[in-house]
Formats: C-alpha cells, structure tokens, sequence
C-alpha cells in the first residue's frame, strides 16, 4: 500500500516536513484513536494510519480538501491542455500575453460548467507561493509554466479513514474521555497568509487560545510556527502565574527550517504531549 509523503494535490501548509518524525511518534503509540481536528491536506491522517493500521483515524475534511480529490480526472484534463498549449515555453518561463489569454478563455468557460481547481491551477500556472481562488484573482495575475509533466493521482490516499466535516470543538467534546485517543491539531498558522483555507475568516489569536483550551488534559500533537509566538506567549503565562495554564509545558518538541520565496524562512514546530495514550 502506498504512503504518500506529501498531499496529492497542492495545498498550504501541509506538513510534508514533518512526515518522518511525526510516523516515529505514531508507530510509537498506536492509539486507538487519532483525531485530525484541521485536517487539511488529509496527510496527518494518512500517514497516521499507514504507520498504525489498526488505529481508527478521523479527518475533519473541514476545507473540503476531498472535493478536489474527486475532481482530479478534470483538473488533469484542464492541465493537460495547457501543457500543450504552452509546448514551446519553458519550465519556469513567464507566459506570453497571447497564450495567457487563451488560458483565462478557457478558464472562464471552466468556470462556467461549475468546477475548477484553482489551488492546483494556481500552483500550476504562477509563482511560488501565490494563490488565487476564483477566477477574479486568477485574471490579474502574471503567469508562469509551472504545470508538472505528469498527472496528479490519488489512488488509495484516503482508504482507511473516517471523513467528517464539522468544527473542531466537536471532535474534542466527543472524543475527549474516550481512552488512547490522540488529538493532531494544525490550525492555519498567525502571522501567515491562510486565504486559501475555508475557515480564514475566523483565525484570530482568540481563536488560536480557544484550540489550547480545548486541548487542555488531552494527548495531542500540535503545529505552529515561530512566527506565531504562541509557544513564547504561554511560556509567559506560566512564567507570570496566570490562572491560564500553559497547556506546553513538559511537551516534546521537534522543528523543522522551512523555506519561503525569496530571502524569509520560518522555522516549523511540531509539540506532542502524551497525557492518556
């Protein structure tokens, strides 16, 4: 059975990264249960349950990640038609104004029929790092062959596993006294750019103190990054006696340099503290 070690499709944050060290702490633990409270790309869950087979694995597809799964076979016909068109043009290579009319043409017709994959599109057709997610985004853009020689497949990624779509606080409230449960939360991260998600309009640092508080006396395996601050915050919280309990101290922690476009990394954290697996 294939393991991938990396999302099928693009997407923002996926912890690609981390793909080692966190089936290290999954193979270790086998919990019976793993909850995926932002699932996200689904990778958390996939490699959590090719490292524990016999584990039940939850993935709150909150972002609707699974719809563009299921479009794959038209987004590689989209794609594949730009390859094509673009046959002359280089790998990298800015696209002339001319094609890149004839793509937005195409595009807007796409759109027009009800479905198109423009995370994909976006890491298909333009820079590093920049996205657009409607067709009104996408038409101001300076585009780029970035489009892969080869199709995107996700044969057997999500076998295995429980799909819900529902708020996180839910799965906590449900799952929580429920023994050997393991809690996976990557939230969209402070400080960086999260349009691409379903749930951006609502990620404030109330938000961000909400998720510690849920995960409050549960095993859990956390994600952020340094630019969040969110580990030196309650690291002074506790330092300062505050009634809010540092939910981090005495967990482990694993981090991972990440590269950015142009000259800016970010350093990528991983926590995970075991309380009743």
């Amino acid at each position: 059975m294939k393991t991938y070690t990396s999302a099928p499709l693009p997407f923002q944050g996926q912890k690609r990264r981390h793909v080692k060290e966190f089936s290290k702490i999954i193979k270790s633990l086998k919990p019976a249960v793993v909850i995926d409270l932002f699932g996200g790309s689904g990778l958390l869950s996939h490699l959590a349950k090719r490292a524990s087979p016999k584990s039940r694995v939850i993935y709150n597809d909150y972002d609707n990640y699974c719809e563009r799964l299921a479009h794959i076979p038209q987004t590689n016909k989209l794609l594949r038609y730009f390859r094509e068109l673009l046959h002359e043009c280089k790998a990298d290579e800015r696209i002339t104004d001319t094609k890149r009319m004839v793509i937005l043409k195409k595009l807007a017709s796409e759109n027009a029929r009800g479905y198109v994959d423009w995370i994909t599109l976006s890491s298909s057709l333009m820079f590093s790092m920049k996205y657009a997610v409607n067709y009104e985004e996408f038409k101001k853009q300076t585009m780029y062959n970035k489009i892969k020689m080869v199709d995107y497949t996700a044969d057997g990624y999500l076998d295995g596993l429980e799909m819900v779509r529902t708020d996180y606080r839910n799965l906590c409230r449900q799952y929580r006294d429920m023994p050997r449960v393991l809690f996976l939360a990557d939230p969209p991260y402070l400080s960086t750019d999260v349009k691409t998600y379903k749930s951006a309009e609502y990620w404030t640092m109330k938000d961000y103190l909400d998720v510690l508080t849920e995960l409050r006396s549960l095993s859990y395996v956390y994600f952020t990054s340094d630019k969040s601050q969110i580990v030196e915050l309650c690291q002074w919280i506790d330092a300062n006696e505050s009634q809010v309990r540092n939910i981090f101290k005495g967990a482990s922690i694993s981090t991972v340099k990440s590269p950015t476009s142009g000259t800016n990394s970010y350093t990528d954290i991983m926590l995970y503290k075991l309380n009743t697996v």
